[in-house]
């Protein structure tokens, strides 16, 4: 039994159902509601130390962390494959993925923003700090995207996963996007994949 304790607007957690679609796997979605603060309750806190979401159950064992439970999955259900092997094109998708899963996300997070209101930051000002970290990570990601179809060639990969939440996060908080012109074709092309279009925040929410 595999269970994944998700938000639909989690980016981390839209990663790891984006993955678990693109390899066919079948789960259980759990909701844990962010707003509410249901990840710091005692039963969150139990499967995932820092009380976050993602956390993924595979037959009572959790693990926690996007990257680490795509790791996973890319090791128990190796196709497709979303990191390569080879070292030079395995660092470069990890280098990509870090770009939005270490720089830009942590920084934008739902803790970080509530963060910055306790200290007295209106909605506004709020607004713009995510705008520009995003602006910061998506001018380096412009310039590292090569001419393939996706962020990975010809292939999705882990950086591709990583792409499309964020893309997402970027147009609610409107975002603007001219000066990414590859990282926007490259998002219209993964949305289009079905894999990735039934892992979309709207689609789980609704049901």
């Amino acid at each position: 039994m595999i269970r994944l304790y998700d938000y639909w607007r989690s980016s981390a957690s839209y990663r790891v159902r984006i993955a678990l679609a693109m390899k066919g796997i079948a789960y259980e979605r759990i909701d844990v509601d962010l707003l509410s603060g249901a990840q710091a309750a005692p039963d969150n806190r139990a499967r995932n130390a820092q009380g976050f979401v993602p956390t993924l159950e595979v037959d009572g064992e959790t693990i926690g962390q996007s990257l680490a439970i795509i790791d996973y999955l890319d090791a128990t259900h190796p196709e497709p494959s979303l990191v390569s092997p080879d070292p030079l094109t395995r660092a470069r998708t990890l280098q990509r993925a870090l770009v939005i899963a270490a720089d830009i996300h942590p920084v934008d997070n739902l803790r970080i923003l509530k963060r910055l209101g306790a200290m007295g930051i209106d909605q506004a000002r709020r607004d713009d700090w995510y705008r520009h970290w995003i602006a910061e990570g998506f001018a380096a990601l412009e310039a590292m995207a090569g001419d393939g179809r996706y962020l990975g060639g010809d292939a999705p990969d882990l950086s591709d996963v990583c792409l499309v939440p964020q893309m997402y996060n970027a147009r609610r908080l409107e975002t603007p996007l001219t000066a990414y012109p590859r990282l926007v074709a490259i998002d219209e092309a993964l949305r289009a994949l079905p894999a990735v279009a039934a892992a979309h925040p709207d689609r789980v929410r609704t049901g």
